[in-house]
């Protein structure tokens, strides 16, 4: 009887075996991803502890062998060669222990885009102005998308939920608007495949998204968010998935759930769209995504990455008061940001929303981030990709002239409605700002006002909610300036 029972034990674990299936993929190595192009590309997860990993891409010749570790987990690089314009070829990887199979299939070779932030990169192509013209073009099965499902750690994890799928307009409804909207431009003037990953969530600060050794290692940022935290109650919780307003803003959680996964794969750059939640902040948001920026690029181990980011757009705050100007100054706090080396900012200014912290017309930041990524990243240096730049400032009597950087202009200024430009202020020494009329002449604006009659300093589109005219030919905005070095009211 004993016999008879330990044959059908073993039957019963012949047939279970997958069940205890060892081999496993890391959670972001899927079906229907896009492989990035001209890298060494990782592949990651867990075997059996010394037992050895094959792994085998259907454009290599041999397979490339590695052992498992003591704790179980491989990591196997493969070449990957130049993706083609034209070229939607769809492959497989195999990867084989002497026992078991794995293979990823549908895929494609081309360029990841990792796009992070909160609420406006979060915000949704179904909410976006146009979006039944963009949802009625998205089915595009060389455009591939994942979307990361929201989650919390107090430690560095690597799994996530969220799957690799094709571009419809089913799946791409859903996606972040700013996202798809960079990606579906980089595709079309590319024609390579290109591949969308959104791991973010609305409300997060930014000091969530970075590791907590970075932020203990900086005095400021030490001092500003990890110790203030791990000195409170909530640093004692068991962290779990669910979203609250204050848990998006703790320290290094989403850092350590929503970017840590992914810091062993091969990408092309970065997107970043956050800072309402900080806005209040100067010099400690100006180190801390600074620091978030090179810690980013540290761990996912691929040189100085680009990373792309958008100026927080116009908003009131329910008061319509042009002296209340706390989201201009932290506008020029963000533009701070791009002294980093490979980083550049976009700018809302003239595409937001007074009255909405959401803007609805998401298309234009896409489009912006896609224009600096095919100047600097794709090496299309005719291409316009920035707004004029606020140079130097000249004072005649009461009248000042504005000259901009000559790079900056493109083919010359104009207003998007036709009409003078908007929201220039002056003052003189008592540093009482007044609305003031201005005009385009060539390459300068000529700004005056009778309420000043020797005035000594000048600010374009610095307060809280301006949404301006003023730009260059090829549509991008003047960026928002002020001439003078006085300290902020507050």
């Amino acid at each position: 009887m004993k016999a008879i029972k330990y044959l059908l034990l073993l039957c019963l674990l012949a047939v279970c075996k997958p069940c205890f299936s060892v081999l496993k993929l890391a959670d972001a190595l899927q079906s229907n991803m896009v492989v990035q192009q001209n890298k060494a590309f990782r592949v990651w997860g867990t075997a059996t502890a010394g037992h050895k990993v094959s792994v085998l891409a259907d454009w290599l010749a041999n397979p490339t062998t590695v052992v498992a570790d003591k704790n179980g987990e491989f990591l196997a690089l493969i070449d990957v060669p130049l993706a083609k314009a034209g070229d939607f070829t769809t492959h497989q990887i195999l990867v084989q222990t002497q026992d078991e199979k794995l293979s990823l299939t549908n895929l494609l070779i081309g360029d990841i885009w990792f796009c992070s932030g909160q609420s406006n990169m979060q915000f949704s192509v179904k909410e976006m102005i146009g979006a039944n013209e963009v949802l009625s073009s998205a089915n595009q099965p060389h455009i591939r998308l994942l979307s990361v499902g929201l989650n919390f750690s107090a430690t560095p994890i690597g799994n996530f939920s969220g799957k690799w799928q094709e571009s419809t307009s089913d799946n791409v409804k859903d996606f972040s608007a700013v996202g798809y909207t960079f990606g579906k431009k980089l595709y079309d003037e590319l024609n390579i495949p290109i591949g969308l990953i959104f791991s973010g969530i609305g409300a997060s600060g930014v000091q969530a998204f970075v590791p907590q050794e970075k932020l203990q290692n900086n005095k400021l940022l030490n001092e500003t968010y990890l110790k203030p935290y791990l000195a409170s109650p909530k640093a004692k919780e068991k962290i779990d998935a669910g979203f609250s307003f204050e848990k998006v803003v703790r320290p290094f959680l989403l850092y350590n759930a929503l970017i840590n996964p992914f810091t062993n794969l091969s990408i092309k750059g970065f997107c970043w769209y956050q800072g309402e939640a900080n806005h209040m902040e100067r010099e400690s948001y100006v180190t801390a995504t600074q620091t978030l920026i090179k810690s980013w690029r540290t761990n996912f181990k691929q040189g100085d990455l680009p990373f792309y980011y958008v100026q927080i757009a116009p908003y009131f705050h329910e008061k319509e008061d042009d002296k209340l100007a706390y989201d201009a100054f932290f506008r020029e706090a963000q533009a701070k940001v791009a002294t980093l080396n490979n980083t550049a900012m976009v700018s809302t200014i003239d595409v937001g929303e007074a009255k909405d912290l959401h803007p609805k017309n998401k298309k234009p930041v896409g489009l912006r981030l896609a224009a600096v990524a095919l100047n600097r990243t794709y090496s299309k240096q005719n291409l316009v990709d920035q707004g004029p730049e606020y140079n130097y400032v000249t004072f005649k009597k009461n009248v000042a002239t504005i000259h901009f950087k000559a790079e900056s202009l493109g083919s010359g200024l104009n207003t998007n409605d036709g009409n003078a430009p908007r929201f220039f202020y002056m003052a003189g020494e008592d540093q009482v700002f007044h609305l003031a009329d201005a005009v385009i002449e060539g390459n300068t604006v000529v700004v005056s006002s009778k309420k000043v009659k020797k005035p000594v300093a000048l600010r374009y589109a610095f307060f809280n909610y301006p949404v301006t005219n003023l730009q260059n030919r090829e549509g991008f905005p003047v960026l928002p300036f002020r001439t003078d070095h006085w300290a902020e009211i507050k």
